[in-house]
C-alpha cells in the first residue's frame, strides 16, 4: 500500500510537469515532422547505384515517312522518344524514370529531388525525322542539322534539359548521357538516309563501298545494323518507371521514412526520461521529501520501486503515444506483427526506466541533470544509431553500439516495422537483453540512490 501511495504521488507530479510532457511526447511529434518533411524521397528505401535519367514524354510523334526503324524482334517503335528511352534503359548503369508532366518535373528540379529531368517536346519525333546529311533539293523538303561543337544541339530537336543550378555536376553527366544515346539514335538515322540516297543515284557504289567497309551496313538505320551488333532486347518492353507525386502535402503519410524515424526518435526520447525522473529527485530532495522517506518505515527496496513505478508508467505511455501517432499522423505501418510491438515497447521502457533512476538518484541539482543528463542521452542515442542508421557506420562502430540498449531496441523495430518477415528470434533476443540492461541499471541505482 505504502508503494502504491508513493508511486501514485510521484506520478502526478511527472505528468503535472509541462517540461515532461514537452521532452517526452511533443518533441519527437515535432522532430519526427520536420525531418520527415526536410529528409529526401529515397531516404529509407533500398539503395541503387545506377543513374537515374528522368524523362517527360510530350512527342506527339513523327512525319509520314519519318517513322523509326524496326531494331531487333517486337513492333517498331511508335516514336523517336521510345527509341531514346530504348537505349538508354540498355545502357550500363542507368534507370530511367517517366514523370507525367512538365509541371512535376520543374517542382523536382526546383525542390533538389532531381538534378536535371529530359523533356522530349511535342516536335522530337519530326526534329528527328528531319534530321539529314542531304542537300533539301534531294529531299524535297527542309532537312535539319542538328549537329554542332559539343556533340548534338538539344533544343535544335525540342529536347530540353531541366536543370537544378546546385546540382551542376550531376545535371552535366545526366545531360552528357542523352548526347551519346541521341548519337547512336540520330547518326545511323542519317547515314542510312544518305547513303539510301547514293544507292538511287549511283546503284553501283553501293556493292563497292559494302565491300570498302565490310563490318558496317552503311545503309541501315539505326546503331546496332550500321555496327552489325546484338540488336537491342527492350524492343518488347520497357523497364521504365512511372513517378508517382507523393499524397499528403509535406508530410507526406506512408513515406518508407517514417519506418525508421519513427522508432529511432521513440527510442531517442525514451531516454529522455533521465531528465524528468531527475528533475523529481532533484526537487524532492531540495524540499527534504527523500530525507523524510529515509525515516519512514519503508525499506529501500520499497523507496526504489515507488521510483520505478511511475517513471515506467511514463515510459509506457510515451511509447506507444508515439507508435499511434506514427500510423495515425505520419501513416506508418505497423508490420506484419504488430502484436510484438508491445513487448519492444515495454523492454525499451524497462531500460529507460532503469537509466533514469540511476541518473536521477545520483544527480544533486538540476544542472547536474540537465547537463550530465542530456549529454549522455545524446551520445548513448548517437552511438546506438538513433542519429544515423547504423548501416552507415563503420564495421568498428557498429559492433561498440551494441554497448547500448538503443542499438538492440532498433534492431527490434527494424525487424518489426521493416522486414516483411520479421526475425521473431531476434525480436526476442533484443526484449531480453534490454532487460537486462534494465536489470543492471536499475542494481547500479540500489547501490548508489542517495535519500540525503
Amino acid at each position: 500500500m505504502a508503494v502504491g501511495v508513493l508511486a501514485g504521488k510521484d506520478l502526478r507530479l511527472l505528468l503535472r510537469d509541462r517540461r515532461a510532457a514537452i521532452v517526452l511526447l511533443g518533441m519527437p511529434v515535432l522532430f519526427i515532422l520536420l525531418l520527415g518533411m526536410l529528409l529526401g524521397e529515397g531516404f529509407g528505401q533500398k539503395p541503387d547505384d545506377r543513374l537515374r535519367v528522368s524523362v517527360v514524354i510530350e512527342d506527339r510523334g513523327p512525319a509520314a515517312g519519318d517513322e523509326p526503324p524496326v531494331d531487333g524482334p517486337g513492333p517498331a517503335p511508335r516514336d523517336w522518344s521510345t527509341v531514346v528511352l530504348r537505349d538508354l534503359e540498355q545502357t550500363a548503369g542507368i534507370r530511367v524514370e517517366i514523370i507525367r508532366d512538365r509541371d512535376a518535373a520543374r517542382r523536382l528540379v526546383g525542390r533538389g529531388d532531381r538534378s536535371a529531368v529530359l523533356v522530349f517536346g511535342p516536335e522530337f519525333s519530326r526534329r528527328v525525322g528531319q534530321c539529314s546529311f542531304l542537300d533539301d533539293r534531294v529531299l524535297k523538303k527542309p532537312g535539319l542539322n542538328p549537329f554542332f561543337r559539343e556533340g548534338i544541339d538539344l533544343k535544335s530537336l525540342d529536347l530540353e534539359v531541366l536543370r537544378d543550378p546546385t546540382q551542376d555536376a550531376a545535371a552535366a553527366i545526366i545531360e552528357q548521357g542523352a548526347q551519346v544515346t541521341l548519337l547512336r539514335v540520330v547518326m545511323p538515322w542519317m547515314i542510312g538516309r544518305a547513303f539510301e540516297e547514293v544507292g538511287r543515284q549511283l546503284p553501283i557504289a553501293i556493292p563497292v563501298l559494302n565491300r570498302l567497309f565490310s563490318k558496317y551496313d552503311l545503309t541501315a538505320k539505326s546503331w546496332s545494323r550500321l555496327t552489325r551488333s546484338q540488336p537491342l532486347t527492350a524492343v518488347r518492353d520497357s523497364n521504365a518507371t512511372v513517378y508517382e507525386e507523393p499524397t499528403g502535402g509535406l508530410v507526406q503519410r506512408g513515406a518508407v521514412r517514417y519506418q525508421i524515424l519513427v522508432p529511432s526518435l521513440t527510442v531517442t526520447f525514451a531516454f529522455f526520461l533521465v531528465l524528468s525522473a531527475g528533475w523529481l529527485f532533484v526537487a524532492e530532495r531540495r524540499q527534504g521529501t527523500l530525507l523524510r522517506l529515509r525515516v519512514s518505515p519503508l525499506t529501500r527496496g520499497e523507496i526504489l520501486l515507488g521510483k520505478i513505478l511511475p517513471c515506467l508508467a511514463v515510459s509506457l505511455i510515451q511509447g506507444f503515444s508515439l507508435l499511434a501517432a506514427g500510423r495515425l499522423a505520419f501513416g506508418m505501418s505497423l508490420g506484419s506483427q504488430p502484436l510484438w510491438l508491445i513487448p519492444v515497447v515495454v523492454a525499451t521502457s524497462l531500460a529507460a526506466t532503469g537509466i533514469a533512476i540511476l541518473v536521477g538518484g545520483a544527480a544533486r541539482t538540476e544542472s547536474q541533470v540537465a547537463v550530465f543528463g542530456t549529454l549522455l542521452v545524446l551520445v548513448l542515442a548517437g552511438l546506438g544509431g538513433c542519429l544515423m542508421p547504423r548501416a552507415l557506420m563503420p564495421e568498428a562502430m557498429r559492433s561498440w553500439s551494441k554497448l547500448t540498449p538503443h542499438a538492440w531496441a532498433l534492431d527490434a523495430y527494424s525487424q518489426l516495422l521493416l522486414n516483411p518477415h520479421p526475425e521473431i528470434e531476434i525480436v526476442l533476443k533484443s526484449c531480453l537483453v534490454l532487460v537486462g540492461f534494465a536489470t543492471a541499471f536499475l542494481l547500479m541505482a540500489w547501490v548508489r540512490m542517495r535519500l540525503d
